[in-house]
């Protein structure tokens, strides 16, 4: 019978302090926010993000925190956001940020831009990213830089430029040209990339390769 009276008391103080700690903490220095960390912020700076969530001055860990998370949402070039507590007086904020596939010229600077063809607002001489250059942001370029990034990373890897043409898009690597609709397929990547592997491994001299034709593959540029 004491055991059980003292599994009661023990249940009965752990309650009192699961409930009753947020609102002490609400009104103690001990719980008020102190330091902000941010987790997956590579190319935004956290100052200006910082600034963006317009902390209250007595906010403490146990207040409601969907506002800062709301705020954070809104952070430039973030696309989700989740604020996290840790005693006794941090927030960590995990953010998703656009991802850039390019840098871009724009009005005499270089910027970034997404697989939408949007010019970001990151500073890329903040997070230096070893990115294709696109000669203008456009959605095409961006589609096709997105899909290759995704399913062909180490082509993405060995394109250094991005050139719109009409409808399509030319990409440079190592030197040649790789012409590709902007919704190629990772069958039309692989074709090309087969083709380029055999014709190096051949000892053969091309300058054009156009994967826009399902199935097949053009080469230009080749030895007479």
């Amino acid at each position: 019978m004491k055991r059980r009276w003292q599994v009661v008391a023990a249940v009965a103080v752990g309650a009192a302090l699961w409930f009753g700690l947020p609102a002490l903490g609400r009104r103690t220095e001990f719980f008020r926010v102190r330091r902000v960390e941010f987790v997956g912020l590579r190319y935004g700076a956290p100052g200006p993000a910082l600034d963006s969530l317009r902390l209250p001055e007595r906010l403490t860990v146990f207040d409601d925190l969907a506002p800062v998370a709301q705020r954070a949402r809104r952070i430039p070039g973030v696309t989700t956001a989740r604020v996290e507590r840790r005693l006794p007086g941090t927030l960590v904020l995990h953010v998703t940020e656009r991802r850039p596939v390019a840098v871009v010229p724009v009005r005499g600077r270089l910027a970034y831009m997404d697989s939408a063809g949007r010019v970001l607002p990151y500073d890329p001489s903040r997070a230096a990213a070893d990115l294709p250059v696109a000669d203008s942001a456009t959605p095409g370029t961006g589609r096709l830089l997105g899909r290759v990034l995704r399913f062909a990373p180490g082509l993405f890897g060995a394109i250094t430029e991005a050139r719109a043409v009409g409808g399509d898009v030319m990409l440079i690597v190592e030197g040649r040209r790789y012409l590709f609709r902007p919704d190629a397929t990772l069958e039309d990547m692989r074709a090309v990339q087969a083709v380029a592997a055999d014709l190096v491994r051949r000892g053969e001299h091309f300058s054009e390769l156009d994967g826009r034709y399902s199935g097949t593959v053009v080469v230009r540029g080749m030895d007479a």
